[in-house]
């Protein structure tokens, strides 16, 4: 399987742990029904590098937690290519929380797999204050809003992988989302310039919460902008 140019601007010196990490997929990838047999053609375009290209919207030191993490997309790759991050990958499923230790050990990356759900009360008393959440093929933005801005800090950011009807599919959920505790709204391409095809996120940052007397719990006051919400 060769290495594509891309993954060396990507991955840089540690791109070595990212041909590894495809060369396990490839393996075990089908047999362990983490992805299916068509996409085994196509592991460096659509799922290392498409995932690893997140890490232009993670700061230094970034807290992370990657929801459904499955197969370990973003969450491996990110951790290949940001060994700064504090990152957690969330996931239900037995046998793939089992996939996720195994490649963590054996690429001695410095990540922690959790199981179970963004929704469960006991996960979002364990995980709650994080920078940042990464969701990939989980489910439409309404319920991700939902089960993931509560996992966030105030002004920390959701970033849901998406494809090309992100930007429809953030306008049709829109209130869905502010109702969440969502704040500003973007949809943003990572990748431009190294990429053939760069990767779309829906960017929700998550608002300050509010007190019954309409002021932020940060301390803040409301603005004429805010009352007209």
């Amino acid at each position: 399987m060769r290495t594509p140019d891309a993954a060396r601007a990507v991955f840089g010196e540690r791109v070595e742990l990212a041909e590894r990490f495809a060369t396990l997929l490839h393996e075990h990838g089908v047999r362990r029904g983490l992805i299916g047999p068509r996409e085994l053609d196509r592991l460096w375009e659509r799922h290392l590098l498409n995932s690893a290209v997140l890490t232009e919207l993670l700061p230094p030191e970034c807290r992370v937690i990657d929801v459904g993490s499955g197969a370990g997309l973003p969450g491996i790759p990110l951790a290949i290519a940001r060994p700064d991050l504090h990152l957690i990958l969330l996931e239900p499923m037995a046998r793939r929380v089992t996939w996720l230790q195994e490649v963590i050990a054996e690429l001695d990356l410095t990540a922690e797999v959790v199981r179970g759900r963004a929704e469960e009360g006991p996960v979002r008393e364990r995980l709650a204050d994080q920078d940042a959440v990464t969701a990939r093929a989980v489910a439409p933005m309404e319920r991700l809003a939902k089960w993931c801005l509560p996992l966030l800090r105030p002004g920390g950011r959701l970033l849901a992988m998406k494809g090309a009807t992100a930007q429809e599919e953030l306008e049709r959920d829109a209130a869905a989302i502010r109702k969440a505790g969502g704040g500003h709204a973007e949809v943003v391409s990572c990748g431009d310039g190294v990429l053939d095809v760069p990767t779309t996120v829906v960017v929700v940052e998550r608002a300050a919460a509010r007190s019954a007397s309409g002021r932020r719990r940060d301390g803040g006051r409301r603005t004429r902008k805010d009352r007209g919400r």
